[in-house]
């Protein structure tokens, strides 16, 4: 292996141009992040150490903006759990973004009093409109590269959900729809697909939504999962030929609505047995054996039961390796929550486009964080939900 001062050597026989002065930090933060990676795993690259807690699993490439220019890094990755250094600022347009939403709420003289106060504490009172639009323009592009890019590949699993923000439109305040799609692909790698705003989480919305994803190129999807909002149902079969999964952790609160604080333990105590069945067979016999059950003493909830059965058991249909995380919208929840808690720093947006500013720099900066870690789900099965299946060689890396 070449040695450190070697390499630090030949760059500073180039010359002191530009060039030289870009590759320089270039290798200052390879060096780093190595170093870095080699105090995790307790053991250089290539050593083979009993101290040894982690090994490398090859490389990310990724671009770094400097004042030097732009420096093409290579990211470490692990075998077990994520690395990302400390100094490429992963949120960094994620805290733009929150700021130019800030910033065109003051100058447009819509913010609420929230803002109003930390426009004053980030010392942005002196904002110019031309600055605030310069400064959108630099996000909405990096944005709208994101939200349109090409989809490839096949996506067997699709969650879809809505959150709602409070906006500005003809001098009132309206809650519109902010629409997600997060899906896995047959490598099992979790992405955000796209986002859309809207009135309301109609039916025509969330068709045309859909279709968006299709027409930029989303195909292979077996698999919807969502709440039981009307909108999405409809939509779905317009749109794609996939099964419907109804969100089971939204089903249990709607099971639970129909029995007294007293009763729901064990209300959910028989339903939990279903879901602890293996097979769809013993999972839908099951399920009608709980039913019968709670008849006499719940007969709305029973009757909800026998309505929702086949779309709520869709998933038992599925590899039982997945069927942890297609069961229900939680992965997409808790994004959601992360979109909430970001969204109530503005309070009310001025219009529409900043909350696809805001709301789309957070989904982007997101999705990196998820090429950075470990496969979402297991490989095993998903080809087999592939309609263009391949043969894979694994890699064997040091």
């Amino acid at each position: 292996m070449t040695k450190p001062s070697i390499s630090l050597t030949e760059l500073a026989e180039k010359g002191s141009d530009v060039d030289v002065l870009r590759e320089m930090i270039q290798y200052v933060a390879q060096r780093l992040m190595d170093m870095d990676v080699e105090g995790r795993c307790s053991a250089g690259y290539g050593e083979r150490s009993p101290d040894r807690v982690n090994s490398r699993n090859g490389y990310r490439e990724r671009s770094w903006d400097t004042r030097s220019g732009t420096v093409d890094l290579r990211i470490p990755k692990l075998r077990q759990g994520s690395y990302f250094p400390e100094f490429l600022e992963p949120r960094r347009t994620a805290e733009k973004a929150l700021t130019a939403v800030i910033q065109e709420a003051y100058i447009q003289g819509v913010s609420t009093r929230s803002v109003d106060t930390l426009v004053q504490s980030m010392g942005m009172t002196g904002i110019s409109k031309s600055q605030v639009s310069r400064l959108c323009g630099e996000i909405d592009e990096r944005v709208q590269a994101f939200l349109n890019r090409p989809i490839e590949g096949d996506w067997p699993y699709l969650w879809i959900d809505a959150t709602y923000v409070k906006v500005r439109e003809a001098g009132r305040i309206v809650s519109v729809a902010v629409i997600i799609a997060v899906a896995v692909n047959t490598d099992g790698v979790r992405e955000v697909l796209g986002m859309a705003v809207g009135a309301s989480e109609a039916e025509p919305f969330w068709t045309e939504f859909l279709r968006s994803l299709t027409r930029r190129g989303l195909r292979g999807v077996k698999l919807v999962i969502s709440d039981s909002h009307e909108g999405i149902k409809a939509a779905i079969p317009k749109v794609l030929k996939a099964s419907w999964q109804r969100c089971r952790v939204h089903f249990l609160r709607n099971a639970l609505a129909h029995a007294t604080k007293g009763q729901r333990q064990m209300v959910r105590a028989l339903i939990s047995t279903i879901f602890a069945q293996e097979t769809p067979e013993a999972a839908s016999k099951q399920w009608r054996l709980v039913a019968d059950q709670l008849r006499e003493k719940f007969p709305k909830l029973a009757k909800l039961m026998d309505d929702a059965e086949t779309e709520v058991l869709a998933y038992m249909s599925f590899p039982s390796a997945h069927r942890k995380q297609i069961n229900s919208t939680n992965p997409l929840e808790r994004l959601n929550a992360e979109v909430k808690r970001r969204t109530r720093v503005v309070g009310i947006f001025p219009n529409d486009p900043a909350i696809v500013r805001l709301v789309g720099a957070l989904l982007l900066e997101q999705n990196d964080e998820w090429q950075l870690q470990r496969r979402y789900m297991q490989l095993e099965g998903l080809q087999s939900l592939s309609g263009n299946p391949q043969t894979r060689l694994s890699a064997v890396v040091d």
